[in-house]
């Protein structure tokens, strides 16, 4: 058990509802392990309290940063006085900290823990050709981040196209340079492909893309976590490819949280060690 005092740091993870909540379960034994005299405690708010309830709780004299996640992230941009670009891009935000003044500051880091852990499997993102299916919350956080990755190409699809349309549009206004492309969920032909849809939540789901035509030699990603191998994972193993487990996503970004929130980094790896929970 964390010890909490007076002098402990809070950190809030506001969502609603907080049954499903595995981040205190990760942050706290790391907290616990390095003597960081800080704790993360979720907040269960529902959607109509949240506008007055995020700027309430950071006029608390020992807040220190809060963790965004359903149904909050695309409420808190506009609540915020200042935002990073890929927040912008993927018009969602899950990191807020106080900045100078009591300022509210944001970014988002669902994609930047995807890229990080491609990274650190060796593959390079800057001038890649990428294609993400799926444009919702999660899609579009990752194609932020890997336009910050600085890759060459960027393909991004959905079925729902006016979102895939306001996807791209954003990435076009930020990386005026980078080649977007919609209208195709057709693998063939990218580095790294990323199923960053639903698909695989469910037994009868079909695949996120014809495997037949996904190269042995391309990257790929899956954002589904309800099994460590989906079916789509085992097709592309099978095909040769190597590939990304949906929690590496999850692991990968906390890193970036805990530099983000002025706490000293630590590995996934590190993170997995001690987490109490498992999947």
């Amino acid at each position: 058990m964390v010890q909490i005092t007076g002098k402990t740091k809070l950190i809030a993870h506001l969502g609603y509802p907080t049954e499903s909540f595995k981040a205190p379960m990760i942050y706290n034994p790391y907290f616990k392990k390095h003597r960081i005299d800080a704790v993360v405690v979720p907040m269960g708010c529902k959607a109509e309290d949240y506008p007055q309830f995020l700027k309430l709780v950071f006029r608390l004299s020992n807040i220190h940063a809060a963790l965004v996640t359903m149904p909050h992230k695309v409420t808190t941009v506009a609540l915020l006085d200042e935002i990073s670009t890929t927040v912008k891009v993927a018009g969602s935000c899950n990191a807020v900290r106080l900045g100078a003044g009591g300022r509210l500051e944001g970014d988002m880091f669902d994609g930047e823990g995807f890229v990080r852990g491609v990274l650190r499997k060796g593959r390079t993102l800057a001038g890649a050709r990428v294609l993400v299916s799926g444009c919702g919350g999660v899609g579009s956080a990752i194609a932020a981040s890997l336009a910050k990755a600085k890759v060459m190409t960027l393909a991004v699809y959905d079925a729902h196209a006016p979102m895939m349309d306001a996807l791209a549009g954003r990435l076009r206004a930020h990386y005026p340079h980078m080649e977007i492309r919609t209208g195709s969920n057709d693998p063939s032909g990218f580095d790294v492909v990323v199923n960053a849809t639903p698909l695989g939540m469910k037994e009868d789901d079909p695949l996120p893309f014809d495997v037949a035509r996904i190269a042995a030699s391309t990257f790929v990603g899956e954002v589904v976590m309800k099994t460590e191998i989906t079916p789509f994972l085992a097709a592309v193993r099978e095909r040769g490819c190597a590939y990304q487990i949906g929690t590496d996503m999850l692991f990968e970004q906390i890193p970036a949280y805990l530099e983000y929130f002025g706490f000293p980094t630590t590995t996934a790896d590190d993170l997995r060690a001690t987490a109490e929970i498992s999947y």
